[in-house]
């Protein structure tokens, strides 16, 4: 049986130490969302700039390179296993470069997924391109997925249109990476923002929402998701990285530091003037245990 890594006291963060493939296969509770951030496979010996100096980017054992293969192998195995972690209506959102994600495009299709959206993430705070051989990199992408082609899924469409200006939303969205103030207990290499998870976050999910992340890092689904009044599972096989999820769900345990993450993401200051997302009113949700564990 699971025994967790950790669990916030409200229950509403739950994270689990170990390998998702073995992980996932281990219990049926079924979730309303799923985001994953999977390996991009990009670490073989390449360089980057961050905050003007000259880095490596390899980041891991976990990111090395494979041939195509063995990503599209990859893609299919955790793909399949997150299929049947979701609810009939439910809805999946991955992340990536030209590097994985038309594997993952390829393998949601085989796989019975209907393809919603491709999200392009422009990043307003890009690296520069040191080689000046190529176009600067300056986005990732985001594919928007629900688990049956017939079941409908649910979106927010009228609070999506609040917090652009009253204009329909576009599948293009321009926001910077992570800000100095999100890196307060360590930095992932493949950090997401948290203005990017809260908008994903909120277009797909009603509060009280049970979200999974099946590669959680640094546990930004699970941070945004405990802001929005939602449930997070997260599993991570790094110790380190784990261990730096669970200080940020510390972290955002104090009142202090809860309202001020909030107010410094600006889909989440726009909605709340309008009750499209009753999260606003801050109705603290109910202890709830996962049925998951060996307790």
């Amino acid at each position: 049986m699971i025994k967790p890594y950790y669990r916030s006291p409200n229950h509403t963060f739950n994270l689990l130490h170990g390998d998702t493939f073995e992980l996932l296969p281990q219990f049926t509770f079924k979730f309303d969302m799923i985001f994953a951030d999977p390996p991009y496979f990009l670490s073989s010996g390449g360089i980057s700039i961050q905050s003007g100096k000259v880095v490596c980017v390899d980041k891991g054992n976990w990111d090395k390179s494979m041939s195509q293969e063995e990503i599209n192998n990859f893609n299919m195995r955790w793909l399949s296993l997150c299929r049947e972690k979701l609810k009939g209506n439910g809805t999946i959102w991955i992340s990536g470069t030209y590097h994985n994600i038309f594997s993952v495009a390829n393998s949601l299709t085989q796989l019975g997924y209907k393809i919603l959206n491709v999200i392009t993430w422009a990043k307003t705070n890009p690296p520069p391109n040191i080689s000046c051989r190529y176009f600067t990199y300056s986005t990732e992408f985001i594919i928007w997925a629900r688990k049956s082609k017939k079941v409908p899924h649910y979106y927010n469409y009228k609070l999506m249109k609040h917090i652009n200006d009253n204009k329909q939303m576009t599948d293009v969205w321009r926001m910077p990476a992570i800000a100095p103030w999100e890196k307060s207990c360590g930095k992932h290499p493949t950090q997401k923002p948290l203005a990017l998870l809260s908008r994903i976050i909120m277009a797909s999910t009603k509060p009280g929402a049970w979200i999974l992340d099946p590669f959680a890092g640094s546990g930004t689904t699970g941070i945004a998701a405990n802001l929005l009044g939602r449930r997070f599972l997260g599993i991570e096989r790094e110790e380190e990285f784990a261990a730096m999820s669970k200080a940020r769900s510390i972290e955002i345990g104090s009142m202090e530091t809860y309202g001020t993450y909030r107010r410094k993401i600006p889909d989440i200051v726009k909605a709340e003037d309008t009750q499209a997302d009753c999260f606003a009113c801050q109705e603290p949700l109910p202890i709830e245990e996962l049925p998951i564990y060996d307790v």
